[in-house]
């Protein structure tokens, strides 16, 4: 799971790449690669870089149809970094209770 993890930080670490998949995620349906390229300010190469990025991670599938590639936002591998994440919330709520409790007892 760790290493699925550390794909998954590294991909979304670039904001382009959280831009690209925020605007899939809100389309809900799998949108032709020219058309997420002409939302972005950089060049299709560069938005199709960002998209192999997030298929290597299963963020994005992308299916030929035709001559075009379609790309649609996969959110399931997010669930590893919140499980992953919920850890260290649980950990932090337990330390800042237990110094609840702790100060309360001095006063």
């Amino acid at each position: 799971m760790q290493d699925s993890v550390t794909g998954v930080l590294k991909a979304i670490a670039d904001p382009t790449r959280r831009e690209i998949f925020h605007a899939l995620i809100l389309a809900a349906t799998a949108l032709p690669i020219t058309h997420i390229s002409n939302q972005f300010e950089i060049s299709r190469q560069g938005v199709t870089k960002h998209l192999k990025t997030l298929e290597e991670v299963g963020l994005v599938e992308i299916e030929s149809k035709g001559r075009e590639r379609y790309c649609k936002a996969n959110a399931n591998p997010l669930k590893q970094v919140n499980h992953w994440v919920s850890f260290y919330e649980k950990f932090w709520d337990n330390a800042l209770g237990n110094l609840n409790s702790y100060l309360d007892a001095k006063s």
